[in-house]
């Protein structure tokens, strides 16, 4: 709550001091701005204070906008605002301001603004020197289908060119394919009570000749998934010679994954639950160069 709040509410100046200070019931957050008790402010109280701290118009960018947005990625210490570029205030201890002349539209979620997927992603990115950070931090949007890589280079090219161009590099090299697959099919898990699988394995026979692949492998009862899949004839035997060993399969393409999930979910549960009552094939997996987790 801000002072002007407090004032009209028949408190005056020394009373606000009095209660917000050493021993009294409220906490100062910011200058002007009053948490009206005095507990460690959660995360929203923070957002919510500086909001009340900068007024209208700024957007919460930066991992708090990812995290809104559903992605399963740790907060930083400090918030990131982005306001108008003609704003001068300044910035207090815990938040980071950006002015911009480019202020996104905010997607509004539990009534706060956030940053879209694409500006969140590189508003941090921007700010990170390490190229393998950077390169994690771009996959988060991709792994959790927020965007693709083009939406990325776009808010890229939008954006102040200076100091991107290791963030260019790295989202050039970039395959979002297998990232968005990996992302889509973690999220169809989460509708299933499944043990984890074991990610992107190749199945060879007791002799260790290569039968296929898995792109997710339950070993102790030989269940395996490809969701990789394309639809129609063409995408090779691989499947009958896994089938062929008495491997539980289920299969389905990445659009079922984006467009079904929950009936690829059912699916995947009927599989383990057929796998757990026949007998193990006598195979076992190898693992393939990981695709880089992003969760």
């Amino acid at each position: 709550m801000n002072l002007e709040q407090l004032r009209q509410a028949g408190l005056s100046d020394r009373r606000i001091r009095r209660l917000c200070g050493p021993g009294g019931p409220w906490r100062r957050l910011h200058p002007g701005v009053v948490l009206l008790r005095n507990t460690s402010p959660t995360r929203r109280q923070l957002l919510h204070a500086a909001l009340v701290r900068y007024g209208p118009g700024v957007v919460i960018t930066g991992a708090d906008a990812l995290r809104a947005h559903g992605v399963k990625c740790p907060t930083e210490c400090d918030i990131r605002l982005l306001v108008p570029h003609h704003c001068r205030v300044v910035a207090c201890e815990g938040v980071r301001l950006a002015r911009t002349a480019r202020l996104p539209d905010p997607v509004e979620v539990d009534g706060l603004p956030f940053a879209p997927p694409a500006r969140a992603t590189l508003d941090l990115a921007r700010s990170t020197p390490d190229p393998a950070r950077i390169r994690h931090l771009l996959t988060l949007p991709l792994y959790w289908g927020l965007c693709d890589r083009q939406e990325l280079l776009t808010e890229l090219e939008a954006g102040p060119q200076r100091g991107t161009a290791v963030v260019r590099r790295v989202l050039r090299e970039l395959d979002d394919g297998p990232i968005q697959a990996h992302g889509l099919a973690a999220r169809v898990l989460d509708l299933v009570p499944l043990p984890p699988p074991s990610w992107d394995q190749t199945i060879c026979d007791r002799r260790g000749r290569r039968l296929g692949e898995a792109d997710a492998w339950w070993d102790e009862f030989g269940l395996a998934w490809q969701y990789r899949c394309t639809p129609g004839p063409g995408n090779g035997f691989s499947h009958l010679a896994l089938a062929a060993t008495g491997i539980v399969l289920v299969r389905c393409t990445v659009r079922q994954l984006r467009q079904v999930p929950r009936e690829v979910a059912q699916e995947l549960a009927r599989a383990y639950g057929q796998a757990s009552r026949t007998p193990r094939p006598k195979v076992r997996a190898v693992p393939q160069a990981p695709i880089p987790d992003a969760a």
